[in-house]
This record gives C-alpha cells, sequence and structure tokens, in this order.
C-alpha cells in the first residue's frame, strides 16, 4: 500500500472558492437523499412528509398533511398482498406512489392492510371519495386518493 503526497500552490481566493464548492456540495446531497434515508419520511414534489400510521389518529393525521379531512373511522380495513411481479395495472399504479416517494417494488410478495376512509373536504364532491393507506409496521407504504363513482379518478395524496 502506497502513500502519496500531492502538493500546489493556491492562493486564498482558490481555496475559498474550492471550501464553498465544497459546503454547497455537502449542502446538496443532504437536500436531495436526507439523513441516511429516514424510512418515517417520504420526500415528493409536494415536499417531506410523515408516514406515521400506528393508529387510527396517526392515519387520520397522515391525510391531513395533504389537507385531507377524513371520516373519523375507516369504512374498510382489508389485507393486501403487493405482487411478486407486477403487472400493467400494477405498474400504473406504482407510478402514482412513485410520483409521491414512495416505491411498491420494494415490498413485493409483502401482506399489508389497507385503511380507507371516507374523504369529507374533496373539492367539488361531498361524498364518494375514498383515501387508501397501505400499511406495512405502522408505517404508510402507499396509497391513493380515489373516487368510487363509475368512470372516476384515482391520484396520489
Amino acid at each position: 500500500m502506497g502513500l502519496f503526497v500531492v502538493s500546489m500552490k493556491a492562493s486564498k481566493k482558490k481555496l475559498i472558492v474550492w471550501g464553498v464548492v465544497i459546503i454547497l456540495m455537502v449542502l446538496l446531497c443532504f437536500l436531495l437523499f436526507g439523513r441516511g434515508g429516514d424510512e418515517n419520511y417520504a420526500v415528493s414534489a409536494l415536499g417531506k412528509y410523515s408516514l406515521s400510521a400506528q393508529d387510527n389518529t396517526a392515519r387520520l393525521d397522515f391525510l391531513s398533511q395533504f389537507g385531507w379531512q377524513a371520516s373519523g373511522e375507516p369504512v374498510e380495513i382489508c389485507e393486501v398482498i403487493i405482487p411478486e411481479t407486477f403487472n400493467e395495472v400494477y405498474e400504473k399504479y406504482n407510478d402514482i406512489q412513485k410520483e409521491q416517494g414512495l416505491d411498491l417494488s420494494k415490498y413485493c410478495g409483502e401482506r399489508c392492510k389497507r385503511w380507507t376512509y371516507e374523504i369529507t373536504n374533496y373539492p367539488g364532491q361531498t361524498e364518494g371519495v375514498r383515501a387508501n393507506l397501505l400499511i406495512l409496521d405502522g408505517r404508510v407504504i402507499g396509497g391513493d386518493i380515489s373516487s368510487t363513482e363509475l368512470g372516476g379518478f384515482m391520484h396520489g395524496f
């Protein structure tokens, strides 16, 4: 194992410029990658948000981060198995998840629960809008806001 030494002549101005560049690079890495991949948070175009969903209050708080008001209790709770391989429908659904900083492909083959809540403040609709939260180990791993009407809609939180 060899050791090498490099010496260069640098002015104070160059040292300051390089120092600023290094600091900016570290800050950029921190902003892009967070604090070591904290799995209790996700980052999307909307910003950083908590994934905590340990209990009903935490699930309602999760939805309120996006401005949604939901019925106090879920209208449905069921077990869901994330498929080992995604078909076209799941790929499109996972695209929605990726847009909101989540990725279901990390959970292929896993069993989770889907908690469904009625959204009470969706603009222009007084009923028929649901929030679906896919939860594993007390954390939201995916989900959507969707309409129960024929020809309805589905989008991220």
